[in-house]
């Protein structure tokens, strides 16, 4: 099966099993979260860590259990940056790489930061972005290497969990349901088994080491990073953030549908799993 993964620091421990031979019969492909949504509407991939906004817009797809991208507090790689107070902004570049927290953006804007402002797509380059715009929206690596006491900046985890006290969910692992044609392939126990494996604390020191090098953060940085900013699991509370978040992104416009929840129970498309929104 095809896998389109993300390549940013965070789904690093999620790559874990894959890349160390523990699960040989994937072929894997790495881009920006955009891309693993195209890709997964499109079969180019069967499997996809895909922006939780994509899964309203794409059919067919299931949720693979267990596993997310999300935050419980400050998330520190999704950054709205601006040298202006909050009120002064009108404008406001939204980072190409980014579905979901584009959509976050806007939601924020609309609901708990006083009103609609203007929004454009734009490639992550903060000095360009802000050269035309009052404010850019930045994620994964290139947030987590903005130098924060140059500009005012606004965590956007942290800002849906003070006006919510819901998690915020960035991603989770999605399979197209028409490419799950082995009914002995448990898609749940492997995913959440790479991903234990990458959080286990020697393979997460190798991590640390290579990612501070290639991003120029410290091992201090990176590892709490991963194991205090970055939530790993799509557990109940999860689930009840993420529901909170396309029912408001519905409801603003952004999403055509605030979609159902299904669930790999099993591992033929006839035996999937359903939570209700």
């Amino acid at each position: 099966m095809r896998i389109s993964a993300i390549s940013y620091l965070n789904t690093a421990p999620l790559m874990w099993g894959f890349e160390h031979g523990l699960h040989p019969n994937f072929e894997i492909s790495y881009t920006v979260p955009s891309q693993c949504a195209a890709e997964l509407a499109a079969g180019t991939a069967d499997i996809g860590i895909i922006p939780s906004a994509a899964y309203a817009t794409i059919p067919n797809l299931a949720i693979i259990p267990g596993v997310a991208i999300a935050s419980k507090e400050a998330v520190r790689s999704i950054l709205l940056v601006s040298h202006k107070p909050l009120e002064e902004i009108r404008t406001v570049a939204l980072d190409s790489s980014s579905l979901t927290s584009a959509a976050l953006t806007r939601v924020l804007f609309d609901r708990f930061w006083g009103g609609r402002r203007t929004f454009v797509s734009s490639a992550p380059d903060l000095d360009a972005m802000l050269l035309t715009n009052d404010a850019a929206l930045l994620i994964g690596d290139p947030a987590l290497q903005v130098n924060r006491a140059r500009y005012r900046t606004w965590d956007l985890a942290e800002e849906w969990i003070r006006f919510t006290g819901k998690p915020f969910v960035f991603a989770f692992w999605a399979v197209r349901q028409d490419a799950v044609k082995d009914r002995s392939l448990n898609l749940a126990a492997i995913f959440q088994q790479s991903r234990d494996q990458g959080l286990a604390a020697a393979n997460l020191d190798q991590i640390t080491k290579t990612w501070s090098a290639k991003l120029g953060l410290s091992g201090g940085d990176v590892r709490e990073y991963l194991t205090r900013n970055i939530h790993f699991e799509l557990d109940p509370d999860c689930i009840e953030g993420l529901q909170l978040f396309y029912r408001y992104a519905h409801e603003g416009g952004l999403l055509p549908r605030v979609p159902e929840l299904r669930m790999v129970s099993s591992f033929a498309p006839s035996e999937l799993g359903h939570v209700s929104l």
